[in-house]
């Protein structure tokens, strides 16, 4: 197969040029940074001449590696599946994902992570993994996780949805030292959260309105958990990837890094951003409402302005969804009712391309964030570049394409998005995952499975 015509995007350059795929890899780009003989676009076997994909007009771009998603199996499928979600993904150019562990059961024991490899090797539409979640007393089956399957280790140091809070100085100190694989932390103070509940309730009742969600769970409650959690890393030398950064200060924790660093390993402590802490602030409360609400909270624009800007200065390292899907009736009610999280991974790729043309960041910078830097942080092997050899995943969008999100065009199991209704000016043609064809112009194709991801730790 050739892919033809289109802007390839690629390792910080722009240009128009050719894909050659042949099976499930990469065989050559073809382009302005890299001219080759016309005789290496057919099959020199004398084998019959490729399809071709006309791109012009379009992005070329690596499929999307989301480093953060919650698909809901097993036990929590009422929400959510992996078919249902990898076909979501797939309809988003998203070709790659790590699931989390807060599902039922918790994925804290080997047993319960062989069997979401099981289910996934039969449902997933796209390529797969796992983290693995830390709890008060699992540190000592660190050291028995199988490396080249997982990209890490999830710890929730603030409660949220699962109830998997490691809260005890003690089990924290451990699992620093003892995880040799990246630490992806989810950073909360549970104390402050609580303490913060208790008076908005004494102040406003049971349900305290959900505009007041981002004063419950504050910038203290961030900032104080996210600098414990750095200190920890310092201390014991840990990678730490603190997962869904949503304040200003929080940031001025991590340290810019040059645009030319292709490599994010260079720092042993990163941030990723999500996509509604990216898009969304506190205004967006009153015409949404609960649909927004996710741990951490949305905050004010001063805080999604900052993170917009530690796009481009290097302070964010990877962007997510924390896809989370909930039933709508779960949606309703205010802070201390309305379920948190929301679903985004059909829609991440076409916001942040949103965001491209507000000027936040380049469609250069857009690649690195969501396709080399989870890939390189991660030690992802042979995705997230469009390279020779590599395996094919690729997501083919087209501009100045403007479509509306409905009711009926959202693919996640719980069939609501806090994005419908809105009208996009990107849109995702075409996602090939492993050299076939999973996606196109609207229609899912489901007649494979995505692969499990292998990972090279350094």
């Amino acid at each position: 197969m050739i892919i033809q015509g289109g802007t390839i995007v690629n390792e910080g350059h722009s240009f128009v040029g050719d894909i050659v795929i042949e099976g499930d890899r990469i065989v050559d780009v073809i382009g302005q940074r890299s001219e080759v003989a016309p005789s290496s676009r057919g099959d020199k076997r004398g084998a019959s001449q490729p399809s071709t994909l006309d791109a012009t007009g379009c992005y070329v771009l690596p499929g999307i590696i989301d480093d953060h998603v919650h698909f809901r199996e097993p036990g929590l499928t009422a929400k959510a599946d992996i078919a249902s979600e990898s076909r979501a993904a797939a309809a988003g150019g998203v070709t790659s994902y790590f699931d989390m562990p807060n599902t039922v059961p918790q994925t804290t024991t080997l047993d319960a992570l062989e069997e979401k490899f099981r289910l996934a090797s039969e449902k997933s539409l796209v390529n797969y993994s796992f983290f693995f979640g830390a709890t008060n007393d699992n540190c000592e089956s660190f050291q028995s996780l199988p490396e080249n399957r997982i990209p890490g280790i999830k710890l929730f140091m603030g409660s949220s949805t699962g109830n998997m809070l490691v809260d005890r100085d003690e089990a924290l100190d451990k699992i620093f030292a003892s995880a040799r694989l990246p630490l992806m932390a989810h950073c909360e103070d549970t104390a402050i959260i609580d303490r913060n509940m208790a008076a908005f309730k004494a102040q406003f009742g049971d349900d305290p309105d959900v505009r007041l969600h981002p004063l419950i769970r504050s910038e203290e409650a961030c900032l104080d958990s996210t600098t414990k959690a750095i200190f920890l890393a310092i201390k014991h030398d840990a990678r730490l990837h603190v997962a869904h950064v949503s304040t200003a200060e929080e940031l001025e924790l991590f340290v810019p890094r040059s645009l030319d660093h292709n490599s994010p390993a260079t720092s042993l402590i990163t941030a990723e951003a999500t996509i509604g802490h990216l898009y969304f602030s506190l205004v967006d409360y009153q015409r949404l409402g609960a649909r927004i609400k996710v741990n951490p909270a949305i905050k004010n624009f001063r805080d999604c302005q900052a993170l917009r800007d530690g796009l481009m200065d290097g302070r964010i390292t990877t962007i997510g969804t924390d896809h989370a899907p909930h039933l709508l009736e779960q949606k309703q009610g205010g802070c201390a009712r309305a379920a948190s999280g929301m679903p985004m991974i059909q829609f991440s790729l076409v916001t942040m391309l949103e965001l491209v043309d507000a000027g936040v960041l380049t469609i250069e910078r857009l690649v690195q964030l969501m396709c080399h830097h989870p890939a390189l942080l991660f030690g992802v092997q042979d995705r997230g570049f469009l390279r020779k050899g590599y395996k094919a995943d690729i997501a083919i969008v087209r501009p100045h394409c403007p479509w509306t999100v409905t009711h009926d065009s959202i693919l996640s199991k719980c069939r609501w998005s806090p994005m419908e209704g809105h009208e996009y000016q990107w849109r995702v043609e075409k996602t090939l995952c492993n050299g076939r064809l999973v996606y196109d112009n609207g229609t899912v194709l489901t007649g494979s499975t995505g692969e499990e991801l292998h990972f090279s730790h350094t």
